[in-house]
């Protein structure tokens, strides 16, 4: 089941790096400012810790802009599942 909820961008781990294209993160903030967050970010809770592999533009954005918050499209998984994530 998968909730969209807003969560703490402190309580996100980003496990993964990834290059930002300081453009989009640029754009993406200046929209943010405008009309909000339109699209969640991907983030799997597993064991009750949060873990974002997508939306790394929105979250830059988001954390540049020093919002605490960021929409999340939540999918709880197991350990198991978060495992191939990492590979």
């Amino acid at each position: 089941m998968v909730r969209v909820e807003e969560l703490p961008l402190n309580q996100i781990r980003r496990p993964l790096f990834r290059q930002n294209d300081p453009q989009k993160v640029a754009a993406l903030m200046a929209s943010i400012r405008e009309i909000g967050q339109q699209e969640p970010i991907e983030v799997l809770e597993v064991d009750g810790q949060y873990y974002g592999f997508s939306g790394c533009h929105r979250f830059e954005a988001c954390t540049r802009l020093g919002q605490e918050t960021i929409l999340c499209r939540v999918r709880r998984a197991p350990k198991s599942v978060l495992q191939k994530h990492l590979v």
